[in-house]
């Protein structure tokens, strides 16, 4: 931390590692292995829509890009609190693909100055029961974390937790747990 810093009392954001969504693949084989849980083929990125052209330029071009063939791949969707949903789909046994995808997005809005408005990219799984997760990558601070949904608006806490456990040494897992924020409802999911 440099004197400015320690003056102000402020520290510089932890830069995103973008790269990080492409271990994913690899951790979902650790989750199919050890707990029985499959890629959905759904994952999707959430963001705060800007206004004025330029955004509005990069959204559509975006949809187009991973929008390319005859089946619609990409959905756009907001929530409750005003964040916008891009969800993608692939086949999901090609979690590879789907990764990709995210990156896409997460990449052409940080490159066209629209990073600041993003927060999170999440990848959905399923096992054999029908229970659901996530592993939720939070773009300001370069972290993964899961995210179990229970019927209504519980979690299976102990499920994140195992989960943690599970992954620690393939992703780089939040370790703050106060930042495991539920997603209810993200398309993806």
């Amino acid at each position: 931390m440099g004197i400015w810093e320690t003056l102000t009392g402020r520290t510089k954001p932890v830069k995103a590692n973008l790269d990080a969504l492409f271990g994913v693949p690899a951790a979902a084989i650790t989750l199919q292995t050890s707990l029985g849980f499959e890629p959905t083929g759904a994952g999707s990125v959430c963001y705060r829509a800007a206004e004025g052209a330029a955004f509005a330029a990069t959204q559509k071009d975006l949809v187009e890009l991973l929008d390319n063939d005859d089946d619609p791949d990409v959905e756009r969707s907001t929530d409750e609190f005003g964040f916008t949903w891009l969800l993608a789909r692939q086949a999901p046994d090609d979690l590879s693909a789907l990764v990709t995808d995210l990156h896409t997005v997460n990449t052409s809005l940080e490159a066209q100055g629209f990073g600041s408005g993003l927060l999170c990219s999440l990848v959905g799984f399923v096992d054999g029961a029908g229970r659901r997760l996530a592993l939720v990558y939070l773009y300001k601070q370069g972290t993964f974390y899961p995210f179990a949904p229970k019927d209504g608006r519980t979690r299976d806490n102990l499920l994140e937790i195992q989960v943690r456990e599970t992954l620690a040494g393939e992703l780089p897992v939040e370790k703050e747990l106060s930042r495991w924020m539920p997603v209810w409802g993200a398309p993806g999911l």
